[in-house]
This record gives structure tokens, C-alpha cells and sequence, in this order.
């Protein structure tokens, strides 16, 4: 990638000689290298660097073209513009995007956070111990089919021809295990576990390593389940993976397209048990991939999606604000089209529970550790689900794992029949959450 104030420098230099006089642009570069290993050898190993820019123009009639482009020397971005420009006299004539007034606010966050690459040797030399120690965990324990370690350098910058100007820089390294058993007359069984932090030398290989044993063992002793209603525990994992799969009840741009289980008078409306607080926090501490802007330049911030269980503010691009009147939120991805995403949940309790639980003490709770086929089993605009999971059924602290099962519902009602919101929260790839406990859902053994 260019240096930011070169490249704005050329862009200004081409638009002028174009007769462009109202751009932007966002690009981003990615790169990463991943490793693969299996049977203690390296199995994948891979090096990629991938650029990619969107310049968008507005013409006399404010109407926008959008053009991308992986060339961003400045023959490329003169060739964009151009094609950008040619492309705007074709532009949508209604709820045409726009800047957004916050391009040009401060950015409160630290937009540095990088660390140097390890070499690959090492990122292979680690991933063949943890693949060896997990083997060694348990004699069932037969493969480690899935494992990855990779790790990013990820660069991004918005400017346009009103003078905003941004970029950040970021690092990560990532870790998962998923490993597999096998024994005589049982049925394989596996369970995975995932680790991210700023670099190879602080992720927490032990932990990981523990966890993907520990969960696989645990699911060695099998049992089917009696079919009925259960008061079910989701783990923070398979809580963020329903609550994504329903994001649209938070998000204007479906909201306006008519794709949600919300409307534009939802606001302010109970759609949760009181216990429950929900926000999306692009700068929480605990998001080692944090952006500090959007696609469209606005800075990310704190926003309180349910409060107490009220839903308490939608998330917005420039141009959803615009049409709620109310400002943007920093959830813009630009394209084509400007779509909005959430960023990272944070998960806490709202009001104090008038009665805790626990695992170690509840009898005949199933706990779900990992909800699967979400792209098949949820109908996200009639606000139901049917999913398989992997869990456990739990009595007095004592886990025995489930055959295979089911878990069924309408996800507004499982919102309201939350009973208790743990309070220690765990770091996910979607978020930060703890344990949710619910009342009656409906489980379908064999």
C-alpha cells in the first residue's frame, strides 16, 4: 500500500485534471500467511498479499459511480476515477450515498497496533507440537483434522475530496484445533477450540490445547436425550452464532429494505428479558481486529443495542442515518451497494437476576456448546430456528455429552424467556459474552 498522503496527493492531482470535483475512496490490504499441519508434517502452508480499492464519483447531477480496482499507483486510481465517473451518469437516482458528516470527526481510538510477523518455520514448528499434544491427550483421540495458524497484518484508509483523511494498522495471529476420536463401537466424536491475539509469542497455545482436549474427552461417554422442553444453557459462542444469524433485528439497512423482525417503531420496545444488555463495540479492548473506522470514514464507537432488555438504537451507514434522522454509527461497508454489519458483541447482565444459577447445582440442563448449520436451520426473517448442536446434559455438575440433538425455537421468544445472565464473560471470534441461561426450549433427540 502507497503512502496515504502520496496517494491522496495524486488522487487531488488526477480528479482536478478530470474535472472530478466530489470523491472518495477505501482500501484496504490484507497480508497474511497460514499454516496447515497433519500427522506432524506441514500440510498447507500459504503466503498471500491481497489490495483491493473502492473509489466512488459524484457528477453535476450528484448522481455516483463506483468503480474497484486493485491498482492503486496512480495510473490506477486516474484510470478508476475515470471509469467511476463514466459509471456515475448511470448512478441510482434515489437515497443516492453520500459523505458522511463524521469523515472528518476526531478518531478517539489508537489506530496502531501492530507487532513483527513470526518466520514460518516457527508458526509450523508450533502448530506440529500443539497437533502432538493434543494427540497425546487422550489415547481416543486419533487426529487433528482441522488446524490452523495464521497470522495478519491488515491496513486500511478512507480519504475523500472534502480533506478527510485516515488509516490505521493492525496485527493479529490466530489459532484453532478441532481434533477427532475414535473407539471400538462408539461413534467418532470431536470438539475445537480457538485462540486470536496480537501476535504468535501472547496467544495462549496452552489454553487452546487444554480446552480441544478437554471438550473432546468430554464427549467420549454418550447418551441420547428424551425429546421435551428443557431449560437449556448456551455457551457464549453458540449464543453470538444465534444472535448474528438474527443481526438483521438491529440493522437499518434491513430495516428499510423490509429484511428484519424490527421495523423503524421497534425503538424503545421490550424485545428481551430485563436481565439481558447487548452492545456492539468495534473499540472493546478485548477486539484484537478492532477498526476504528467504517468503509465510509465514520469512527466506530460503543452503541447500546438492547439495554435492559429494551432495544434501545439500531446501527447505521450515512445513509440509513439519514433517512432516521439520526446520525451514523460507523457500520458501513462500502461497495456497489453500502451495506451495514455489526462489529464485535459485548454481552453483559442488565438487571440483577432475583435468582442465580449455576451449573454445579442444576439438575437435567442441556448445555449447548456449539450450534451448526445456521446457514440451513434459521429463518431469519420469521424469527425461527432448528439447529443441530454439540453439548451436554448436565446434572449437578456433571457433563455427559449428547448423542445428537436439536434445539428449536422463535429467537424473540428465547430473548424473553432469558432467566439468568452469567457474569464471567469469555473472549469469542464474534464477541465477549457469558453463558446465557433460558427457559423451555424445545429439544429433539434421536
Amino acid at each position: 500500500m502507497p503512502n496515504i498522503d502520496e496517494l491522496a496527493g495524486y488522487t487531488q492531482a488526477s480528479a482536478e485534471r478530470l474535472g472530478i470535483e466530489k470523491f472518495d475512496i477505501y482500501g484496504s490490504s490484507v497480508d497474511e500467511t497460514s499454516v496447515q499441519v497433519d500427522s506432524g508434517e506441514p500440510k498447507q502452508v500459504k503466503a498471500s498479499n491481497r489490495s483491493s480499492v473502492i473509489v466512488r464519483v459524484w457528477n453535476k447531477d450528484n448522481t455516483v459511480g463506483v468503480t474497484s480496482t486493485t491498482d492503486v499507483d496512480s495510473n490506477g486510481i486516474d484510470l478508476a476515477l475515470k471509469t467511476a465517473y463514466e459509471a456515475s451518469f448511470f448512478g441510482v437516482k434515489e437515497n443516492v450515498p453520500d459523505f458522511s458528516p463524521e469523515a472528518t470527526a476526531e478518531l478517539k481510538a489508537d489506530t496502531e497496533a501492530t507487532a513483527p510477523q513470526a518466520p514460518v518455520s516457527q508458526l509450523i514448528d508450533t502448530l506440529i507440537e500443539a497437533e502432538k499434544e493434543l494427540l497425546q491427550a487422550h489415547p481416543a483421540i486419533k487426529g487433528v483434522p482441522y488446524n490452523g495458524l495464521s497470522q495478519r497484518d491488515l491496513s486500511r484508509f478512507y480519504l475523500n475530496s472534502e480533506g478527510a483523511m485516515r488509516n490505521e494498522a493492525r496485527s493479529y495471529t490466530s489459532i484453532y484445533l478441532y481434533s477427532k476420536t475414535e473407539q471400538e463401537g462408539k461413534k467418532p466424536r470431536s470438539a475445537g477450540a480457538f485462540r486470536i491475539n496480537r501476535s504468535l509469542e501472547q496467544i495462549d497455545l496452552p489454553g487452546c490445547i487444554q480446552e480441544a482436549a478437554e471438550k473432546t474427552i468430554s464427549h467420549l461417554d454418550y447418551e441420547k436425550v428424551k425429546s421435551g422442553k428443557y431449560r437449556v444453557v448456551f455457551s457464549p459462542e453458540a449464543f453470538l452464532s444465534l444472535l448474528g444469524a438474527f443481526s438483521n433485528l438491529f440493522n437499518a439497512q434491513n430495516i428499510l429494505d423490509k429484511q428484519s423482525l424490527s421495523t423503524p417503531e421497534s425503538l424503545g420496545k421490550q424485545i428481551a428479558s430485563p436481565l439481558l444488555s447487548v452492545c456492539d463495540d468495534a473499540l472493546h479492548p478485548e477486539n484484537i481486529a478492532a477498526e476504528t473506522f467504517d468503509g465510509e470514514g465514520t469512527p466506530t464507537r460503543r452503541i447500546p443495542l438492547i439495554a435492559n432488555g429494551v432495544l434501545s438504537n439500531f446501527i447505521h451507514s450515512a445513509g440509513t442515518a439519514k433517512r432516521f434522522n439520526t446520525q451514523p454509527t460507523g457500520h458501513a461497508n462500502i461497495g456497489a451497494k453500502v451495506s451495514v454489519s455489526s462489529h464485535f458483541y459485548h454481552i453483559f447482565p442488565g438487571e440483577s437476576a432475583q435468582q442465580e444459577y449455576s451449573l454445579d447445582s442444576a439438575e437435567n440442563i442441556i448445555f449447548i456448546d456449539d450450534v451448526q448449520a445456521l446457514h440451513a436451520g434459521v429463518k431469519a426473517l420469521q424469527g425461527s430456528f432448528s439447529l443441530p448442536f454439540d453439548g451436554w446434559i448436565v446434572n449437578n455438575g456433571k457433563k455427559t455429552s449428547i448423542e445428537s440433538a436439536t434445539v428449536a425455537g422463535d429467537f424473540l421468544e428465547l430473548l424473553q424467556s432469558i432467566i439468568f445472565v452469567e457474569k464471567e464473560p469469555e473472549l469469542t471470534p464474534a464477541g465477549v459474552c457469558p453463558r446465557i441461561w433460558v427457559d423451555n426450549l424445545s429439544i429433539t433427540g434421536e
